[in-house]
């Protein structure tokens, strides 16, 4: 877990640190504009890709972006984290106990994940939003994933590149087997996941639907390999857009709520957010469990479109969950009964360590 956070020129902070104090719960709260959200930017960095937020960097700098930023955190080990964007550099650097670092190696310290305004309408929206949230659930779980998915889109543009080309057959079967291999690795990641964060699921359930997943459902992965690369090889003829043809790049995930016996996205706004946040805590109980490693949970305006009683379960949840947790608000108020907190107020670019509580 983070023990401290120090902030330099990141969007409107100019320098800010906050100071955990050792609680599993840090809650910011002040008026829209004040650097909330930024502040959870920041700590996702942390992770070694681009954040939650994935801007361009020269956006995160403070002011034109001309003198760069950096993020500094001292974990619970005394383990030393920093990020750092300089002006005239084209991509961040990271150093580890001081040292430089490659950014992935990030993540063997620190597993983040989060929840934004954005992902809110995750199951009403398109299919390509839900397969992209789950797929970064499933890396954080499965580290090899983020590169399959990233190599299979690469290979159906070139596969669809090849068909437009005219290229030979034995071409279009080399490059059809690496996809075929490829899919099912994802598929089977996917089904894998799905049912592991199951087990930590009270209110909900996960699945994974697509015609990979179901030909692994029936059979094994050698048969699905199979039936999919002769799918391939029938339909050539269709030279279009890579999104034409089926596979793992179409594959959707359901989420069904147990408690009103429907599918999520037939629920409330509040329903739907409060099985959002309980997805992101199971998942961080499905890390803890498998790997021992402490996840840190992020939410952006956690507690919007919750109620009384939502609020009640959320802060129950969140004491049982073997991860750190960083939320925002706009008033300490309606996070009252979250316990083993500190508070933080944000007020136009400053940090003030305002309250901890038992």
């Amino acid at each position: 877990m983070i023990k401290t956070l120090t902030l330099t020129d990141f969007r409107n902070h100019c320098l800010g640190r906050i100071e955990t104090l050792g609680r599993k719960n840090i809650i910011i709260t002040g008026p829209n504009g004040s650097g909330k959200t930024a502040i959870l930017e920041a700590v996702s960095m942390l992770g070694g890709d681009r954040g939650m937020r994935g801007a361009v960097m020269t956006e995160i700098a403070r002011f034109d972006g001309s003198g760069g930023f950096s993020v500094f955190a001292n974990l619970q080990d005394d383990t030393e984290l920093a990020v750092f964007f300089n002006n005239g550099d084209t991509n961040r650097h990271a150093k580890i106990d001081s040292d430089n670092a490659p950014l992935s190696d990030l993540a063997n310290h620190l597993g983040i994940i989060w929840l934004t305004p954005k992902e809110d309408r995750l199951f009403v929206d398109s299919a390509s939003d839900r397969r992209a949230f789950f797929d970064r659930l499933v890396s954080s779980f499965d580290s090899p994933h983020s590169g399959r998915t990233a190599r299979l889109a690469k290979l159906l543009s070139e596969r669809a590149f090849a068909l437009k080309s005219g290229a030979d057959d034995k071409w279009l079967f080399a490059l059809e087997s690496q996809i075929a291999a490829i899919s099912v690795s994802i598929a089977a990641a996917r089904i894998r996941y799905a049912a592991e964060l199951n087990y930590f699921l009270e209110n909900c359930a996960v699945s994974v639907s697509g015609q990979i997943e179901t030909f692994l459902l029936n059979g094994t992965a050698m048969d699905a390999e199979k039936k999919y690369l002769e799918y391939l090889g029938n339909m050539r003829d269709l030279q279009g857009d890579k999104m034409v043809i089926d596979g793992a790049h179409k594959s959707d995930f359901g989420v069904f709520n147990k408690l009103l016996n429907l599918p999520v996205h037939l629920t409330s706004t509040g329903q739907q957010k409060s099985i959002l946040i309980d997805l992101v805590l199971a998942h961080s109980k499905l890390v803890s469990a498998k790997t021992n490693k402490k996840s840190i949970v992020l939410l952006d305006e956690a507690v919007a479109h919750l109620d009384e009683n939502a609020r009640k379960h959320l802060f129950q949840e969140l004491n049982s969950v073997c991860a750190q947790v960083w939320a925002t608000g706009l008033t300490t108020e309606i996070f009252s009964g979250c316990d083993d907190s500190v508070f933080v107020a944000c007020k136009n670019g400053e940090i003030f360590n305002i309250l901890a509580v038992e």
